[in-house]
C-alpha cells in the first residue's frame, strides 16, 4: 500500500483503492471453507462495483438484492436470474413486476400484505413467483442497533405467530410458489454462537411446519459474519470454516433441502481501503484536530452509525501525536476517529482508512457537492 502510494502521489484524493488479491484469497476460503454444497448469494448492497462483482461471479456466486435497481446491475453485469433473490420490506410494485417479469428465483417476503401484492401482480402476469418467507426469529445479534434485524422491535420479516396464522391464506394463493423460510439476524456479527441460536429456532419452526404438512425445499439464513475491523492486516480473511461448520452441526435440514446463504460484508469489507491525504492541522490545548480531504459523504459508516475503522498515517515519523482524525463535510458527526495516536502528520502526508470495501462506495454520495471518490485497483499499477 505505501509502495503504492509513494509511486502515484499525483492522483486526486480522496480516492478507493482495492487490493484485488485480498478479494481473491477471501473468495477462495469461502470456496474452500463450503464443502457442504451450500449455495452463495453475494449482498449486492456492500458493494457493487463492477470489478469487483466480476471475480464475484466467476465464483460462482448468486446475488442478493434488495431492490429493482440492483436486480438490474446483477443481470448487467452477467449474474444469471436463476441465481438472483430480492429481499427488503417495502418492495414498490414497479420492482415486483421488473422481479417477475426477470424470473428471478426468489423473492423473500416480509410481510403477508406484501405477498398478496406478489400474487395479484403474478396472477395478471400469468405467472407463478418463487416467494421465501422472512421470519423474524425474535434473536439478539450482539451487534450495533442500527444493525440488528431480527429482533422483535425490528421491521424485518413477520413473526412465527402470523406465519402459521396465515398458512391457510398462503396455501390458497395460485401465482406465488411457496418454497421456504428466509432468515437474516443482522449485521457484522463477531460471536458465533449468535448463529448456534438462529439455527436451533429454525430447526424448532420448521418442524412445526413440516408436521403441519408444509414442503420447504429451499432454507435461506440470511448472512451477517462480521469482519476484524481492529486488526485487518492480521485478520484479513473471516473464520468462514467455523461459520459454516456452525450451520452444518446445528441445523437439522431437511431431506434434500438447500441450504443458502447470503455473504457481503465478509466477501469485500477487507479488501478495499479509502485513500486521504491531509489538509490541515489545528493544533488545541485539549485536542489536535487532523482535518483530511475524505469526508462522511465517502464513507457514511463512522457517521451512520459510529462504526470504527483502522486510521493509518503513512507520514513516516517516527513521533506520535493524539489526534481527532474529522473530514472537510459541514457536520459534527463527520469524523473517523478520536484520541487516535499516529506519526505526527502534516500537511499532504497520505491516510489510509482500512476495511472500506463494504458499504464504502454505495453509500457514499455527493453531500455538501463533493465530488465522487473514484476506485484504483491493485493489478492496475
Amino acid at each position: 500500500m505505501k509502495d503504492f502510494l509513494a509511486g502515484f502521489s499525483n492522483l486526486e484524493t480522496p480516492f478507493y483503492f482495492y487490493d484485488l488479491s485480498i478479494l481473491d484469497e477471501t473468495i477462495s476460503a469461502i470456496r474452500q471453507a463450503n464443502r457442504y454444497g451450500y449455495h452463495i448469494h453475494y449482498a449486492l448492497k456492500a458493494n457493487n462495483n463492477p470489478r469487483i462483482l466480476e471475480r464475484i461471479r466467476k465464483a460462482g456466486f448468486g446475488v442478493d438484492c434488495v431492490s429493482g435497481n440492483e436486480i438490474r446491475i446483477g443481470l448487467e453485469n452477467d449474474f444469471d436470474a436463476s441465481h438472483v433473490v430480492l429481499a427488503g420490506v417495502g418492495k414498490t410494485d414497479k420492482e415486483i413486476q421488473y422481479a417477475i417479469d426477470q424470473n428471478i428465483f426468489s423473492f423473500n417476503v416480509e410481510s403477508i400484505q406484501e405477498l398478496e401484492v406478489i400474487n395479484e401482480i403474478a396472477t395478471k402476469k400469468g405467472k407463478v413467483a418463487n416467494v421465501s418467507i422472512r421470519i423474524n426469529p425474535a434473536i439478539d445479534a450482539g451487534t450495533h442497533h442500527y444493525i440488528t434485524t431480527g429482533a422483535k422491535e425490528n421491521k424485518f420479516g413477520i413473526s412465527e405467530d402470523e406465519l402459521f396464522g396465515a398458512l391457510v391464506q398462503i396455501q390458497a394463493m395460485t401465482n406465488i410458489h411457496f418454497i421456504g423460510l428466509h432468515y437474516h439476524i443482522g449485521s457484522q456479527i463477531m460471536d458465533l454462537g449468535r448463529f448456534k441460536n438462529l439455527a436451533v429456532r429454525v430447526n424448532d419452526i420448521q418442524q412445526k411446519l413440516v408436521a403441519k404438512g408444509v414442503e420447504l425445499p429451499h432454507l435461506n439464513v440470511g448472512g451477517g459474519l462480521g469482519i476484524d475491523y481492529e486488526n485487518p492486516d492480521e485478520n484479513p480473511v473471516p473464520d468462514f470454516e467455523t461459520y459454516f461448520k456452525t450451520f452444518h452441526e446445528n441445523l437439522e435440514l431437511l431431506p434434500g433441502q438447500e441450504l443458502h446463504f447470503e455473504l457481503g460484508r465478509s466477501v469485500v469489507g477487507q479488501c478495499g481501503s479509502l485513500i486521504s491525504r491531509a489538509l490541515y492541522v489545528k493544533e488545541g490545548s485539549d485536542t489536535n484536530f487532523l482535518i483530511i480531504d475524505a469526508g462522511m459523504n465517502d464513507l457514511m459508516r463512522p457517521a451512520l452509525y459510529q462504526a470504527q475503522h483502522k486510521v493509518i498515517s503513512l507520514s513516516g515519523r517516527s513521533e506520535e501525536k493524539k489526534y481527532d482524525v474529522v473530514g472537510p463535510v459541514c457536520e459534527s458527526s463527520d469524523t473517523f476517529g478520536k484520541g487516535l495516536m499516529l506519526p505526527e502528520t502534516k500537511r499532504g502526508d497520505f491516510l489510509v482508512i482500512r476495511s472500506a470495501g463494504a458499504y464504502g462506495e454505495t453509500m457514499k454520495n455527493t453531500y455538501n457537492a463533493r465530488e465522487l471518490a473514484k476506485p484504483y485497483y491493485s493489478e492496475d499499477f
